[in-house]
């Protein structure tokens, strides 16, 4: 059996050390759409995630990439329990949360724990946790994340639990749009992700798809920055978590619509294309941002 869910659920997927700078940091917000704006290159708001210096800030999706950001191959899929391939995967969902403003450079280690694996009868959720921490060994965050195995279900395991989050039914307090542009997934596979789906047209025919798609994490990126900007006043340091389910694709060249509504501590959020032949189609769901 492709997936030995008894072998998988619990797995100690080891540790790993890394170290960032403040390069790293701009390349990621660049990667994600920061600065792409008219006048963006004057603005102090703006500058505040393209600008290395003491006011740079740092949007805490940065911690889900930076581990591997400097990887140069293909993300690896040697999970215990678990033979599948690259062309059968595609993001499911992801969380982080911060105990604190992400520094802008750095040394951490995160130590990462396989915790669960869904039957979905055609297809198999596998679930990762990960936490980070600094070199005194006080936490810095702390993520979880679903991977979607096309094919790989069916054995009759536990097929999970579903909470999808509520929107107001009420005008919402804020709606963007962003242009992803041609070359944004070539630009964001410098941030650690090389999979071909990403840049590789013959690949991503293979996959499925008539064109490769844009990383679902560059999406998630963008989707953080465009609510941080529009309903926490552009300030990262206030945001303490980001949860979102990968719920459609986005080919560069398309727009993403953004609409969010304040409640308290927290924003929740609709995410589509906008225009187009795919009008209205999801691009994530259930996202809630925490804010301090």
């Amino acid at each position: 059996m492709p997936i030995d869910a008894s072998v998988a659920i619990g797995a100690d997927l080891g540790s790993t050390t890394f170290s960032w700078t403040e390069s790293d940091v701009l390349l990621y917000h660049l990667a994600i759409g920061a600065g792409a704006r008219e006048g963006d290159n004057l603005s102090p708001a703006a500058l505040r995630f393209t600008l290395d210096g003491p006011a740079l800030q740092v949007l805490p999706s940065f911690g889900v990439v930076v581990p591997t950001f400097h990887e140069t191959d293909p993300p690896p899929l040697d999970l215990p329990g678990c033979d599948i391939n690259l062309a059968q995967v595609v993001h499911g969902s992801q969380s982080i949360s911060v105990a604190g403003p992400l520094p802008t450079s750095g040394t951490a280690t995160v130590s990462t724990t396989l915790t669960d694996i869904w039957d979905k009868g055609k297809a198999a959720v596998i679930w990762q946790e990960g936490v980070a921490r600094d070199e005194s060994g006080e936490e810095l965050w702390r993520t979880r994340s679903s991977i979607f195995v096309r094919g790989e279900g069916g054995w009759g395991g536990d097929r999970g639990s579903s909470d999808p989050v509520a929107l107001p039914d009420r005008e919402a307090d804020h709606e963007s749009s962003y242009d992803v542009t041609p070359q944004q997934a070539l630009l964001y596979r410098l941030c650690g992700d090389r999979n071909p789906l990403h840049a590789d047209p013959d690949f991503a025919k293979a996959a499925g798809f008539p064109a490769p798609i844009l990383h679902g994490l560059c999406s998630y990126g963008i989707v953080l920055r465009e609510l941080t900007d529009g309903l926490v006043g552009g300030d990262a340091t206030q945001v303490r978590g980001f949860t979102a389910r990968f719920a459609g694709v986005v080919f560069p060249g398309e727009t993403i619509r953004v609409t969010g509504w304040r409640e308290d501590d927290r924003v929740v959020a609709s995410v589509a294309i906008a225009g187009g032949d795919r009008d209205g189609s999801p691009v994530l769901a259930d996202c809630v941002l925490t804010v301090s």
